[in-house]
């Protein structure tokens, strides 16, 4: 029998683009939660995680970062998330939904989440989309920094879910940033980079993944490797 394989998806960028709506409804929060008006000190947000974005945000616009306002925080930011998605637009990329449905009627893979996303912030966005039900388990942003501690987060959920170890080699992390490639090797998993995100392939080509496409249209060659 195969080895089972296991694929972590990022979401923004990689499965889905919200027209920004996650970073809207940050901002949001800052309005109408913390009162601070537009314009706002703006912070990195692609690759990495929500907890390390709020502090960011928090540093930048002098708030306390206390576990209080954190959870006051994302409990607004909850509130917010699906109004801007609504009112955003947001697509579904090229390839996605194909891939998560060949995928999920396989029997020697699991699909799981490698987010920077918080767990109901990632519920929301592919809920939105209508994808969250091929994800059964994951890794997500709401309490690390490093988005190298959230891969393994992930790989511990794999385990779990699977109800077995996880060889890091039958591991493979799908996402459009560097920073995705680089989370990839702190677990010993293989990387694959896909350009739909905000990285061009030269970009994603000098972080070094193992395997780089243009989008997920062109995942056969992954598929091809676990034969």
């Amino acid at each position: 029998m195969p080895a089972m394989q296991v694929c972590l998806f990022d979401i923004d960028g990689t499965l889905i683009n919200t027209g920004r709506a996650g970073r809207a409804a940050f901002y949001a929060t800052l309005e109408h939660e913390f009162q601070f008006p537009a314009p706002h000190h703006d912070v990195a947000f692609s690759g990495r995680t929500d907890r390390s974005i709020v502090r960011d945000l928090f540093h930048h616009h002098e708030i306390e970062n206390t576990p209080e306002n954190t959870s006051r925080f994302f409990t607004a930011y909850w509130k917010q998330l699906p109004l801007m998605l609504n009112g955003r637009g947001g697509v579904v990329l090229p390839g996605v939904e194909a891939l998560l449905v060949q995928l999920a009627g396989r029997q020697d893979v699991a699909i799981g989440l490698l987010t920077g996303n918080t767990q109901i912030g990632a519920g929301m966005k592919l809920g939105h989309f209508g994808l969250m039900q091929y994800f059964s388990f994951g890794g997500y942003g709401d309490q690390h920094l490093d988005r190298n501690h959230v891969a393994a987060e992930a790989l511990q959920a794999a385990g779990e879910f699977l109800g077995k170890n996880v060889e890091p080699t039958n591991v493979w992390v799908i996402g459009d940033t560097p920073l995705d490639i680089r989370c990839a090797r702190a677990i010993g998993a293989h990387a694959v980079a896909v350009a739909t995100g905000g990285h061009s392939l030269d970009e994603l080509a000098q972080a070094k993944p193992d395997l780089l496409l243009a989008d997920l249209d062109a995942a056969e060659e992954m598929l091809g490797r676990w034969s």
